[in-house]
């Protein structure tokens, strides 16, 4: 389902009369909080395994904004960004040393490895190595059943389950302890003493499951990384001129583009919040309303050669804020779009420059990323051979 410049497109998504919106104007109606509202508008299976009840995206009002508050603090500071992208730096590289032996490795795989480690070692989440093995392997059962019945839905459910169990459980120990400073406290510690609008600690499930609304976000960049896998190994051109970015700036287009170019969330949605005209069409209360990502990245009214990627696009300037989309619109600080983009293009970055200056091979396998598939990545996971003599590149800052 795609909605086009000719107009809003209908349909029914798990029973209930939807319709698409898309272009430029579509975006400013969505994160129009007196036209769409989030309260009660994701379905349960999408609780249930992407984000948890009780989670930031499911409120409205001042009850996000109190919430929505706590993740900008954590997740919008320019030095905490860094610091978790030295993380992953230093997690990368010690992969590639276990990879140098030559062996096959999936990168999705090692990706999303590399981003638990690193992102439980960031947040201050006190998790054993083979902890944060079982956190990657869930996050990305999470990310990958949200959005399909059967045996991957029902894996993605018991992920979830295990890891608020685990979470909440951390949280309960933290209390019985002394409430610590926020201006030195860790991100886990900053969600298990936070206090919503009404002046209350979540309860533990609640900070569980926003522990998890940072973890496992951090670890879908293996998504990304795999596009960013793709995209060099298509396009090898691009491998030199990521060796040569010395300020990191190839680095950071490179990963905007990787963002646009590839579909990973085709959409977002909400609830009308009353009845609506939109182009004149009547959106009746309560209609699913569908923002079209993926359509508006591949428009050609607002993109030049949509399908050819061309990290030039953003070569020495930062998108605007309702130009690149893939993790929502508007505004972080008022909206509902995702206050963790900053992390995603910065990590994204990070990984993209390791993985141009690593030195490896690429075995025959299936690289289709089927569009029919939600989250789709290559199919393969991107295998790869690395070479004994692998050197580390310079990681942008």
């Amino acid at each position: 389902m795609r909605a086009t410049r000719g107009g809003p497109v209908r349909t029914r998504l798990l029973g209930r009369p939807t319709i698409a919106l898309h272009g430029p104007e579509a975006i400013v109606f969505f994160y129009d909080e007196q036209n769409i509202r989030r309260t009660s508008a994701l379905p349960e299976p999408v609780l249930d395994t992407l984000f948890g009840r009780g989670a930031v995206h499911t409120l409205d009002g001042a009850a996000h904004r109190v919430r929505k508050a706590l993740f900008l603090a954590l997740l919008k500071d320019g030095a905490g960004v860094a610091a978790l992208a030295d993380h992953v730096a230093v997690h990368w590289s010690e992969a590639v040393g276990r990879w140098a032996d030559g062996r096959r490795v999936v990168l999705f795989d090692e990706a999303a490895l590399i981003l638990a480690r690193s992102v439980c070692a960031w947040t201050g989440v006190p998790l054993s190595d083979d902890a944060c093995w079982q956190m990657a392997e869930d996050c990305t059962a999470m990310v990958d059943g949200f959005a399909t019945p059967g045996p991957r839905h029902l894996r993605a459910r018991a992920a979830r389950a295990r890891q608020e169990e685990a979470l909440a459980a951390l949280v309960r120990v933290a209390r019985e302890g002394e409430e610590p400073a926020y201006d030195n406290g860790t991100a886990f510690e900053a969600v298990a003493w936070h206090r919503d609008a009404d002046g209350r600690l979540l309860d533990p499930h609640t900070a569980a499951v926003e522990l998890l609304n940072i973890i496992r976000p951090t670890v879908a960049v293996a998504w990304f990384a795999s596009f960013a896998a793709h995209a060099l190994h298509r396009w090898p051109v691009h491998q030199e001129l990521l060796r040569k970015d010395g300020d990191g700036q190839y680095a950071r287009a490179f990963a905007h583009e990787v963002r646009r170019f590839y579909p990973f969330a085709p959409f977002v949605g909400g609830l009308a919040a009353t009845d609506l005209t939109w182009q004149g069409e009547t959106i009746a209360k309560d209609t699913l309303v569908l923002l079209d990502l993926y359509g508006h990245h591949h428009d050609p009214e607002l993109w030049h050669s949509p399908y050819r990627f061309d990290p030039q696009r953003f070569a020495g300037r930062e998108p605007d804020a309702d130009e690149l989309i893939p993790q929502g619109g508007g505004d972080p600080a008022r909206g509902h779009r995702c206050p963790g983009e900053d992390i995603t293009v910065a990590l994204l970055a990070t990984l993209t420059a390791k993985l141009a200056g690593l030195d490896f091979d690429v075995p025959e396998q299936d690289l289709t990323i089927s569009l029919s598939r939600v989250p789709t990545r290559p199919r393969s996971g991107f295998v790869l051979t690395a070479a004994r003599n692998s050197r580390e590149p310079h990681t942008p800052g």
